[in-house]
């Protein structure tokens, strides 16, 4: 498959996601300092994340419908 490189990007782009989104809830949750300092970034870049993975997605089905 041509793709095959695709799709593990596309879950590391996943993976990513899922890691900046447990941290920021963790961050929220325990609140303090961390939160305090890092709560709206952590979720600019979570938006970042999701857009690149949405991109990849839609490339990988673009590409498999080809």
């Amino acid at each position: 498959m041509q793709d095959k490189p695709l799709i593990f990007l596309v879950a590391l782009a996943a993976l990513v996601v899922l890691a900046i989104l447990a941290t920021g809830i963790g961050g929220f949750a325990k609140g303090g300092e961390f939160n305090r300092r890092n709560g709206n970034r952590l979720m600019r870049w979570r938006i970042i994340a999701q857009a690149v993975a949405v991109a990849l997605i839609m490339l990988l089905i673009w590409m498999r419908g080809s």
